[in-house]
């Protein structure tokens, strides 16, 4: 195979050689290999793949770039590997674990996403289900060496993991399998769902009766471990203090127009979670019954991609496919996305999770769905998937960073606002509320990790975050409990959201600015988008050089 540079060469055996040691990331990249295996989640197994980074690196630090774009795939590449493995070898990786990543838990997603259209495939999942025992157990082994070493989860994340596991156990994977194979043509395939199920509750016993003892009592990671992982989310290097307090003006502005809008909906209301209760309630925003969600998903996602394209974007053909479908119980409670395989064999694919109800309220579910599929996150990541000219490989599949993508993805909800999409009051709260949640998201997540002070004088906490979620960012009780978790589980991923639209908004701002009228909408985007996934640092330094073309 011919390369277009020794860069390329490198990121391309890379990927390959981390591939063959993780089945997992095999199927996320579609290559058919490895699918009736799991990763070996051990310390050994992990230590082998970041030897792989480790000589990775030394032969990029080697290579000169022939031109621009292999000085972006070289300078990219390098960051995110040395990010990773600073994870790895402080063991950061091994203990940071919660309801929206964990082996469990990813072990569970993964098999959504394998091929079902064959035997053979049914094979695979059936294999892969009976190794969930030895994956369980790696993992295990590895949470408890790294425990003695005084290294252990936050009871919070420790009790939300036990539940999804209780949720596997309980009849999850079984159902899961019933969801493959509605007519059991494959009884292998539900046998083997039954092991699923009791590692899964051998697990959660575990975690229930022995890891607990020695979690750590405290949520708060602390000044030191937030600032690691807020580089590592965002890469860009942050005045923390300043981001919270300017985390807290944004929220204000945005709580200011939600009161104007709540006047419109409720007159008289004296708090916005009453409005959220008359919009959730309204009857022209209720879609009852899941099939109903999923087309109502769908038939929006298909008609953003024809609005979209041509005007503002440039959407290639072979990625107008944008699939909205069910998530699995005992997922995470936000809706989130599946990028393609690399041949786009698999399309990329929203998932909205019910929990446990056979209703939605529309009213927040269009900005939503900008910000999942497009304008947001199909449109940018597909994007990424067929630019194979520009971007390696690394870049293609293994570069994203939470702050370019989900402050692309926020980005585009401001868009979809600019263009007038939310035309009325309820759809405009909708779209609101998620601003809100966002700016609320960087108030909390600091605030709690580094101890400061919150609105009422005490220090940010569970539940002080909590209420600030449920009253100013309108969501119910669950969600903002869940929310609160979350940011508490995974320190610095929270803001990268509104850190990182700040950064898309100063880029196209600036970009404006200096063109006038040779600014083009377009061709920005187009740009931006191509340029593919890097920290937040450099992507302002590249987009600042950008001459309009």
């Amino acid at each position: 195979m011919t390369y277009r540079s020794e860069i390329f060469e490198i990121s391309d055996v890379f990927i390959d050689e981390a591939a063959a040691l993780s089945p997992m990331d095999c199927t996320y990249l579609g290559n058919g290999l490895n699918q009736d295996k799991l990763d070996d989640f051990s310390i050994a197994g992990t230590e082998v793949v970041a030897n792989v980074a480790r000589q990775t690196l030394k032969k990029l630090a080697a290579m000169q770039p022939i031109d621009e774009i292999d000085r972006i795939a070289k300078t990219v590449m390098t960051e995110r590997l040395e990010s990773q493995l600073a994870l790895h070898d402080s063991q950061e990786g091994y203990v940071l674990w919660n309801v929206l990543t964990s082996p469990p838990s990813n072990i569970r997603s993964i098999f959504e996403i394998m091929p079902k259209n064959s035997a053979k495939d049914f094979e695979n999942i059936a294999s892969r289900l009976r190794a969930v025992e030895t994956a369980h157990a790696q993992w295990i082994e590895t949470i408890s060496t790294i425990a003695k070493a005084g290294k252990t989860t936050a009871q919070r994340q420790v009790r939300g993991v036990i539940e999804q596991l209780e949720s596997y156990a309980n009849g999850g994977y079984s159902q899961m399998c019933k969801n493959f194979d509605p007519d059991n043509k494959y009884p292998d395939l539900h046998a083997a769902a039954k092991s699923a199920e009791e590692s899964s509750a051998k697990t959660a016993l575990y975690l229930k009766n022995e890891y607990m003892k020695v979690a750590n009592p405290e949520d708060a990671v602390g000044a030191e471990r937030y600032a690691v992982w807020a580089r590592f989310f965002t890469g860009a290097q942050l005045d923390l203090r300043a981001t919270y307090e300017w985390g807290v003006a944004d929220l204000k502005a945005i709580n200011d127009r939600m009161w104007v809008l709540a006047e419109q909906i409720k007159p008289g209301a004296k708090t916005l979670r009453e409005v959220a209760d008359v919009l959730d309630h309204d009857p022209k925003y209720v879609i009852k019954g899941k099939e109903n969600v999923i087309k109502y998903l769908q038939d929006f996602t298909d008609a953003a991609m024809a609005r979209m394209d041509g005007e503002f974007f440039e959407i290639d053909a072979r990625i107008k496919v944008c699939e909205a479908r069910l998530a699995p119980e005992g997922s995470a409670s936000a809706p989130y996305y599946n990028p393609p395989s690399e041949d786009l064999s698999r399309p990329g694919t929203t998932w909205i999770p019910m929990l446990g109800k056979d209703h939605v309220s529309s009213w927040h579910l269009v900005s939503t769905w900008y910000h999942e599929a497009v304008p947001g996150h199909h449109l940018q990541v597909a994007t990424v998937t067929i630019e194979k000219d520009r971007l390696t490989r690394f870049q293609r599949t293994a570069a994203w960073i939470s702050g370019y993508g989900e402050g692309w993805a926020l980005y585009a909800e401001r868009f979809m606002n600019e263009l007038g999409a939310f035309d009325e009051p309820g759809i405009e709260m909708g779209y609101l509320s998620a601003q809100a949640l966002r700016a609320a998201r960087i108030v909390v997540d600091i605030g709690m990790h580094l101890g400061y002070t919150d609105f009422d004088g005490n220090v940010w906490n569970a539940e002080s975050s909590r209420k600030l979620l449920n009253e100013q960012a309108l969501l119910d009780e669950d969600h903002s409990r869940s929310e609160t978790d979350r940011y508490l589980g995974w320190p610095g991923q929270a803001i990268s959201y509104k850190v990182g639209e700040r950064v898309w908004m100063a880029a196209r701002e600036d970009a404006k600015l200096r063109l006038g009228a040779d600014f083009n909408m377009k061709k920005f985007h187009t740009y931006a988008l191509k340029i593919g996934p890097m920290g937040l640092d450099p992507f302002a330094a590249e987009m600042a050089n950008w001459a309009g073309n």
